[in-house]
């Protein structure tokens, strides 16, 4: 078997020394995507820095476009969640990102029995900072208080709401216990933003509760 052999000179090929000049420039840039495979927020991002480099001169690296793409990418993610979480929690958004604040009430009623506990002291303090949600919770541990040293329920940190209004027989306190206890969880758990006047109308229930409660002993 004879194996023929390619004897055709080969001319080295030599680039020129201008090389880079020649295939410089945007068209030649391929760090960056653009048209169909960039995002329609990508491409925007894109003018915007172009025009900005055509303006002031100013021309990032594909580096730190990136970069600073991957930034407003975050900041967009933060501001759509923010959006969506006051969609759905209403004007109490910020206070579902901070936590900490006045509203959190510096009683521990597992540490101590309710009937020991000076509450018409705690409820002068809250109201005296005007802070009206933490007043609606010490006036509404009061009616419990009162509840329980009038023999109508059987207090206990653990109870909730339900446990006692079960077992409340008289039928004008069981109304006006469920009243309160409707406004209670709805001022506190529910993180009601509460001014002076709701306070005042709110109060009103709770002082029916403890007068009828008064008329029943």
């Amino acid at each position: 078997m004879t194996v023929a052999v390619d004897s055709t000179k080969v001319a080295p090929k030599h680039f020129s020394e201008n090389l880079s000049e020649k295939y410089s420039g945007s068209d030649f840039e391929y760090d960056s995507m653009e048209g169909e495979a960039e995002n329609f927020l990508g491409r925007a991002i894109q003018w915007f820095f172009k025009k900005i480099g055509e303006i002031f001169g100013i021309h990032l690296s594909p580096e730190m476009y990136q970069v600073v793409k991957f930034i407003i990418y975050g900041l967009l993610i933060v501001f759509a969640i923010y959006i969506l979480v006051k969609l759905l929690v209403g004007d109490n958004a910020s206070s579902f990102f901070s936590r900490k604040s006045k509203m959190v009430a510096p009683l521990n009623i597992q540490e101590e029995h309710i009937e020991n506990i000076d509450l018409d002291s705690y409820i002068k303090n809250a109201l005296k900072e005007e802070n009206y949600r933490l007043a609606i919770r010490y006036m509404y541990l009061k009616s419990l208080k009162l509840l329980s040293l009038n023999n109508i329920i059987d207090w206990h940190f653990e109870k909730t709401n339900s446990d006692y209004y079960r077992e409340i027989e008289n039928i004008t306190l069981k109304e006006n216990f469920k009243k309160t206890s409707y406004l209670y969880d709805n001022i506190w758990y529910g993180e009601y933003a509460l001014d002076k006047a709701g306070f005042e109308n709110a109060q009103k229930d709770f002082e029916r509760l403890n007068q009828n409660l008064k008329n029943a002993g």
